[in-house]
């Protein structure tokens, strides 16, 4: 049986990752910051609650001692992420952008995900077969927003796509350091989801394809790697 624990998944992409992983055959972990919305989620999947905040240590921590004393972990699915928004669910005005906002932000985005990391890289290196999915986005790629030609040049924020830059530097870094463990970075693509007020092209469902299938390789899978549901993304 393996064992996978979704960060960020009492909704929206994590939710929907959680159930599919259920359905082919995965003990799952619904990790949430909140306590309550977290064990709904996982009653309602037939899941296994854990609480985690991975913008704190503390929490962290106490999720994988209490994942460990369960029976270990095989998969790491870093879902749990923040976008920056107004209030009315329009962008951040680059102008106004401060230090701390962007901070916030990279707090979950990027040191969320070196948090989880040190706190279940040595249970996951227990496994036989060790998998990490960080949840990237297509608006790291540099190459895109720089380009007038390209469908994501006119997205403004500074956070959101510096944090996910980050993101598939730690993947390449991480997977060198420990090449027993498959570590890749996904792309779910512009799903509609609560992080952007709904405003996603394509469902869930569809969202949720690239992380349930990059969290199923076997210890011959690829590793290193960017991908979104049409296959390797070149960095």
């Amino acid at each position: 049986m393996t064992t996978t624990l979704v960060t960020g998944a009492n909704k929206g992409i994590g939710f929907e990752t959680a159930r599919q992983l259920l359905a082919a055959g995965h003990t799952v972990y619904v990790g949430a910051r909140d306590a309550e919305r977290g064990r709904r989620a996982a009653d309602e999947l037939g899941a296994r609650a854990v609480l985690i905040d991975v913008s704190d240590d503390d929490s962290v921590a106490a999720a994988a001692k209490a994942i460990e004393a369960d029976g270990g972990l095989d998969v790491l699915v870093n879902n749990a992420g923040i976008e920056p928004r107004t209030a009315g669910g329009g962008f951040v005005d680059v102008a106004g952008v401060t230090a701390g906002d962007v901070r916030s932000v990279f707090e979950t985005n990027v040191f969320g995900h070196v948090r989880t990391l040190h706190a279940f890289l040595p249970l996951l290196r227990r496994s036989a077969a060790p998998v990490v999915v960080n949840v990237s986005s297509g608006l790291a790629l540099t190459r895109e927003l720089a380009s007038s030609d390209s469908p994501t040049h006119f997205y403004p924020d500074v956070a959101y796509p510096s944090s996910k830059a980050a993101v598939n530097m730690l993947t390449v870094q991480y997977a060198k350091a420990f090449p027993e463990v498959r570590i890749n970075a996904v792309d779910p693509g512009f799903t509609a989801t609560d992080l952007n007020h709904h405003a996603g092209t394509q469902t869930v469902a569809e969202g949720a394809e690239v992380l349930v299938r990059m969290a199923q390789i076997g210890p011959d899978g690829p590793t290193g790697g960017f991908f979104d549901a049409r296959g390797p993304v070149a960095w």
